[in-house]
């Protein structure tokens, strides 16, 4: 696990005035706070090892429990919500390159040559920006458009887990920091949950980031606690998490698509209703692994509009 290094970015942060961090809070919700949560890499090897690719869920010994769409809503405290359908759509050069002008600040011309060298598979290097994947500027446009990143950032986190957990090593690709401060956040019993949460200024992330942690656990303490997991150890349901509606299924199917960056992968929230205080059953969960492919292979564009029209 590498973390990346984002001190550029906690400078950028630190020269805002107070009024610019709070427009950005109103608008892009708690992220800023992940740039202060520091990833314990021996906590995180070990979790995971625990992933279970097949049903996109992590199992520790009796205990299973997998981010949901509602929790890291909830902890990103996202102004806007439109986990109801699937985003997909076919790439309209116009808009295209106008997305990439905005992002590179290149000239159309530029932009244009651009296009023409690399064809589909476009890399931008823009002087500030670095290297650039042409499907992240799909993201910068869900930005501007108030779409909610859960999905996404829940479909990577997920895809990038299951491959490190099938090939046994990788880099993982993904939102490691939030990973954990969900982790966290099953494992800190809380005795009363205090009246704070239930106000619209209490952030779950900000209290998360101002309480200690010890960082010199060993990955084999570590997995050796995490084997050791009964049932009366875990918070099912974050003591931050509001009861509300709940994205259990969508369409056609027994469970929820998540459509990612490079790739889609399907999640089953009946598989963990403890998460939110109901009983658990079996949940039907055949067909599940057809939700999980990339958009290189073939027949991927058939299977994204399934999806969208489910």
């Amino acid at each position: 696990v590498t973390q990346n290094n984002l001190q550029e970015l906690k400078e950028v942060w630190d020269q805002w005035d107070d009024e610019t961090k709070q427009l950005f809070y109103c608008e892009y919700g708690d992220l800023p706070y992940l740039l202060n949560v520091k990833v314990d890499k021996h906590l995180f090897r070990a979790l995971a090892q625990y992933w279970n690719p097949a049903y996109s869920y992590i199992t520790f010994g009796k205990v299973d429990l997998v981010p949901t769409v509602e929790e890291y809503k909830t902890l990103l405290r996202c102004p806007m919500m439109q986990t109801d359908k699937a985003y997909s759509k076919a790439i309209n050069v116009s808009t295209f390159l106008k997305r990439l002008m905005s992002i590179t600040g290149m000239s159309e011309q530029w932009v244009t040559a651009q296009i023409k060298q690399k064809g589909d598979r476009l890399v931008i290097f823009p002087k500030e920006l670095g290297h650039i994947d042409d499907a992240v500027s799909d993201l910068f446009d869900r930005l501007d458009k108030m779409v909610t990143l859960v999905p996404i950032i829940l479909a990577e986190t997920f895809r990038s887990l299951s491959t490190c957990r099938r090939v046994g090593e990788g880099r993982f690709i993904g939102c490691a920091q939030l990973l954990l401060a969900w982790f966290y956040s099953h494992f800190w019993k809380v005795e009363k949950v205090s009246y704070r949460v239930f106000s619209e200024d209490y952030s779950p992330l900000k209290e998360f980031v101002a309480t200690p942690r010890r960082d010199n656990i060993s990955e084999e303490k570590w997995m050796a606690i995490l084997q050791s997991l009964q049932d009366e150890d875990v918070e099912w349901r974050a003591h931050w998490m509001i009861p509300d509606e709940i994205l259990y299924r969508y369409g056609d199917f027994n469970w929820v698509p998540l459509l990612g960056i490079w790739g889609a992968v399907g999640y089953s929230p009946l598989l963990v209703l403890r998460q939110y205080r109901l009983i658990q059953f079996i949940s039907v969960t055949q067909g599940l692994a057809q939700c999980d492919f990339v958009y290189k292979c073939d027949n991927y564009k058939k299977n994204v509009r399934e999806i969208s029209n489910a």
